[in-house]
């Protein structure tokens, strides 16, 4: 890559879990810089760094190198119980981050009443249901929307924080009792307990939008965090099945308060097969057969970080990605998992839809697409131990060679194992 760059956005191009968390990991070692834009402690990334294994909900995980400084963004909400025990996880395996984290006093709060309402109407819409996390994001992206939610900067103002809260909790309780029969909730607990919350948090408050313009300015490298996937989007996801935040790269310059004229380079992490969690329509998903060639679910390491859930596999997508990489402008590709394909015979890429010049926008005509596949040899050789590109098998390189064609983008990281040293480097980021 010819020119030098300071601002790197690393995103999600399926439906999340491509393996984000690690390729944020490598790149937080020459980052001054890591942010955080959207969503909540629905999404994760796990990081195996030696024998330990870390998992992220909503810090961003460059925090484990000591010279970094992380920031979580106004575009986020935050569950103050899950941020605390994230923290709390932290110092107790050595990692500081008092002076090290900064939280934008914009992000909206979860309550518990948005948990429950998040459980309830999932369970009212039976066989229709989205698959959420039950944890309360959409809930609160709601009331952000609908201009009654509360911020982290009406939290640390006690008066302030209970007049809203009682409002709030008087609006939940019609809610609760006439859509879902179920008992009010109490508004005096939920204030002390998130009064306590408050002042652990006050802290890590900060201007985290001119702290990281400043940064910009300076031309320190700076790394963005994209969390969950790019058909998880709110807007041009696989609607309604999607997530409640922008997923896209737009959605980091939206939930920072950065400028998009600031961001250097977009990174697409694919997933060289294809999963997602939850419901909703999936191409490409293997039948019981086709399943039986992979590894289970715990050696494939496709168990959700956050909800413990199975994921859905399928065969890689490129008339998906295509459309995703589209959205995103991605300038490279960061291929992960390579090294789960090691023992097939064969491996398949769906290369279109039947009758679709488009990728489809509608849950119907995607429920009725017809992959179109071509079929690649595997290689029956373990990738795991391979330290450059050039040793890889030939058809696993002919299998990357093809992912390149037919994205018409250049993959620049593969990475072959969860462990930080399992990556080949194609190409090398930021002013080193």
């Amino acid at each position: 890559m010819s020119k030098k760059m300071s601002s790197i956005v690393v995103i999600g191009t399926q439906w999340g879990d491509e393996g984000k968390g690690k390729v944020i990991d490598l790149l937080s070692e020459n980052a001054r810089h890591i942010a955080r834009a959207q969503g909540g402690n629905n999404a994760g990334h796990t990081i195996v760094v030696g024998a330990q294994e870390f998992k992220f909900h909503l810090i961003p995980s460059g925090i484990l190198y000591p010279h970094t400084k992380c920031y979580i963004g106004g575009g986020t909400v935050l569950d103050p119980a899950s941020l605390l025990t994230e923290l709390e996880g932290l110092k107790s395996h050595g990692v500081p981050n008092v002076k090290r984290l900064y939280i934008s006093q914009y992000a909206h709060i979860v309550f518990p009443y948005h948990q429950l309402i998040d459980q309830l109407a999932e369970k009212q819409k039976g066989g229709a249901a989205v698959g959420t996390t039950g944890k309360g994001i959409g809930p609160c992206y709601a009331d952000k929307v609908n201009r009654c939610g509360i911020r982290l900067v009406d939290l640390l103002e006690p008066e302030s924080f209970r007049l809203k809260l009682q409002s709030a909790v008087a609006q939940k309780n019609r809610e609760l009792e006439k859509l879902y029969q179920h008992p009010p909730m109490e508004w005096e607990p939920i204030f002390e307990t998130y009064a306590k919350y408050a002042a652990e948090l006050a802290p890590y408050v900060a201007p985290v939008e001119e702290l990281l313009s400043q940064a910009a300015k300076q031309g320190e490298n700076i790394l963005f965090e994209g969390a969950q996937g790019a058909l998880l989007d709110i807007t041009f996801g696989t609607y309604p099945f999607v997530t409640s935040s922008c997923t896209l790269s737009g959605g980091i310059a939206a939930g920072l308060g950065v400028g998009p004229s600031k961001i250097d380079h977009t990174i697409g992490v694919v997933k060289v097969y294809t999963t997602r969690v939850g419901n909703g329509p999936f191409p490409t998903e293997l039948n019981g057969d086709e399943l039986a060639h992979f590894p289970d679910h715990s050696a494939s390491r496709e168990v959700g970080t956050t909800t413990g859930r199975k994921r859905r596999m399928g065969w890689l997508d490129t008339f998906l990605l295509r459309h995703t990489l589209c959205l995103n402008g991605v300038d490279s590709l960061a291929l992960t998992k390579l090294d789960i394909l090691d023992d097939l015979d064969e491996i398949k890429i769906c290369t279109g839809y039947k009758k679709c010049k488009t990728f489809p926008a509608t849950l119907e005509e995607l429920k009725q697409a017809q992959p179109i596949y071509e079929t690649h040899p595997g290689w029956k050789k373990s990738t795991r131990d391979v330290k450059v590109y050039d040793d890889l098998p030939s058809n696993a390189r002919g299998y990357i060679r093809r992912i390149e064609e037919l994205c018409e983008t250049p993959v620049s990281l593969i990475s072959v194992g969860p462990e930080r040293e399992r990556t080949l480097w194609l190409d090398r980021f930021f002013n080193e």
